[in-house]
């Protein structure tokens, strides 16, 4: 499948969360999954520290592991309303319909997130559990945007990601599947890495920007 040509606008607005488009059957190239890393490595770290790291799983039994542990998880998460995608009700049918969207793709990927060829897993080093708000940010300001550039590159080649945080729930599990010293090292997103069933992802309904913006106070 030929990559998609992307302008920098269209990268930045089609990168979605793919799950019912990821291809489980086809296998990810090693050399493509160290090129997303070497770009997300270019992204900000404090104090030129850098300490985000990805666990990259392919072996068959992890993964399946780390997508019962996932289905367990998104479970829990189905019961919690007004979090859960599926408890959220939109104002329009507009709205609604993609919210619907939304919730049937989530509710597919807590069943078959094993299933996708990779797992990545991104982490710090150092853990922010009851840090104060200062050293939470610039921690999490190492890996996250790191994570989103692992993503933009991703898309770049013709593969598919999701951001997730619902295995949180469970993250001293997932660590144990892999090997991440729990005590150290603090786990930031999980996302399926796969080819994708086409590449015309198109910018998902957003409100004005206006609706967020506050002008010199809030």
């Amino acid at each position: 499948m030929a990559q998609p040509d992307l302008t920098n606008e269209e990268l930045l607005t089609t990168t979605r969360a793919v799950r019912k488009r990821l291809d489980f059957e086809r296998p990810v190239d090693d050399a493509d999954i160290r090129d997303c890393v070497r770009i997300a490595m270019q992204s900000p770290s404090g104090s030129n520290n850098m300490t985000m790291q990805f666990v990259v799983v392919k072996d068959d039994a992890k993964r399946a592991a780390i997508g019962e542990i996932y289905r367990q998880c998104f479970d829990i998460y189905k019961s919690m309303d007004g979090v859960y995608a599926g408890s959220i009700q939109k104002d329009t049918d507009v709205e609604q319909a993609q919210q619907d969207r939304v919730t049937s793709s989530a509710d597919y990927l807590g069943q078959h997130m094993g299933e996708a060829p990779a797992l990545v897993i991104a982490c710090t080093a150092g853990r922010v559990d009851g840090q104060p708000g200062l050293v939470a940010a610039s921690t999490m300001g190492n890996v996250l945007p790191a994570t989103w550039s692992f993503m933009l590159a991703a898309r770049a080649r013709g593969l598919g990601t999701a951001w997730t945080t619902v295995g949180l729930m469970m993250e001293k599990e997932l660590a144990e599947v892999v090997g991440i010293p729990f005590d150290e090292v603090q786990q930031v997103c999980l996302t399926p890495l796969a080819h994708t069933k086409g590449t015309d992802f198109k910018p998902a309904m957003r409100p004005d920007p206006d609706t967020i913006i506050h002008w010199d106070t809030w």
